[in-house]
C-alpha cells in the first residue's frame, strides 16, 4: 500500500492544495493526516473540508484539541489564533450543516491509530497529542529510551514541524542527509513527517511523506506563500509574524 502522510496544515489552504495535487500524481491509495489541521492560518474551515473529503484517517492534533476545548499552555499569539479559529468554525463559511460537520469531525478524532508495525500519532508515542520530540532530544537518552519502549516498530508523527527520522541509537537523520528517502529496517524508528502549512526547518516549502512498504520518501513543494501571508495580514486577530515565518520556514 502506498500512503501519503500529511501533518500540521495549520489553516494554510494554498499549501494544502498544492500537496493534495502532488499526492494525486504519486499513485497514492490513501492519505493519513496526523493532526493540527487548524490553528495559526487563515483558512481553517476550508482546510477541514479538504481533509474530510480526501483523508482516509485523521489524528487529533493539539491545535485541533484546543479549538474544541481550551488552549491551555499556548503562547498569546497561538491562543488568539485559536479563539479566532473557533469563531470561524462557529460562524464562518458554509451552511449550518457544513459547520456542524466540521465540529463533529473534530470531536470524533482519535489520538492514535495502530496498523501492524505502524503507530500514527501527532506528538509522541508516550503522549500522542502534546509531547514534542525535537532533534536535540537525541542527547536525552532517558527520554529517547522511554519513547522507543512505547512502540512496537515504527511511529509516524508530526507536531514539531521538523522532518526527519529518529533511530534507537540516538541519531536524528534529516531528509537531506538521507537524500529524501529513508529505508525502514528491522530496527525501530520514529519518523517526523514535517509540516504542510508551517515548516520550521528553514525550508519554506510544504513537506509531506509517502510511505510505501519499508520506504519513507519526503516530498517538498513550493506554494504561493505570499498569498497565505497576505491573508494573515488582512486578519487583525492573526499576528503578522504568523505570515512572516512562512517565508523563512521558521
Amino acid at each position: 500500500m502506498k500512503r501519503a502522510l500529511i501533518s500540521d496544515i495549520h489553516g494554510n489552504l494554498e499549501a494544502l492544495r498544492v500537496v493534495l495535487a502532488d499526492i494525486r500524481q504519486q499513485g497514492v491509495s490513501q492519505i493519513y493526516c496526523l493532526g493540527d489541521i487548524v490553528g495559526y492560518g487563515p483558512n481553517p474551515c476550508e482546510c477541514l473540508d479538504e481533509v474530510i473529503e480526501h483523508c482516509e484517517a485523521t489524528i487529533l492534533g493539539n491545535h485541533d484539541q484546543a479549538t474544541l476545548f481550551d488552549p491551555d499552555g499556548f503562547n498569546p499569539v497561538a491562543q488568539q489564533a485559536i479563539y479566532w479559529t473557533r469563531e470561524q468554525l462557529e460562524d464562518g463559511p458554509g451552511t449550518p450543516s457544513q459547520r456542524n460537520r466540521r465540529w463533529d469531525f473534530l470531536g470524533e478524532l482519535h489520538r492514535t491509530l495502530s496498523e501492524g508495525d505502524f503507530l500514527f500519532v501527532h506528538g509522541s508515542p508516550r503522549e500522542p497529542t502534546n509531547e514534542y520530540v525535537f532533534p536535540e532530544d537525541i542527547y536525552n537518552q532517558r527520554k529517547m529510551d522511554a519513547l522507543f519502549n512505547r512502540i512496537q516498530k515504527y511511529c509516524l508523527q508530526g507536531h514539531t514541524h521538523l522532518p526527519g527520522v529518529f533511530t534507537p541509537d540516538y541519531r536524528f537523520i534529516t531528509p537531506e542527509e538521507c537524500n529524501y528517502q529513508y529505508r525502514l529496517s528491522t530496527d525501530k524508528a520514529m519518523v517526523n513527517v514535517g509540516s504542510v502549512g508551517q515548516p520550521r526547518d528553514g525550508d519554506p516549502r510544504a513537506c509531506y511523506v509517502i510511505l510505501e512498504d519499508a520506504s519513507v520518501t519526503y516530498r517538498r513543494l513550493e506554494y504561493p506563500v505570499e498569498t497565505t501571508r497576505e491573508k494573515i495580514y488582512d486578519i487583525p486577530q492573526l499576528n503578522n509574524m504568523l505570515g512572516d515565518r512562512l517565508v523563512t520556514g521558521r
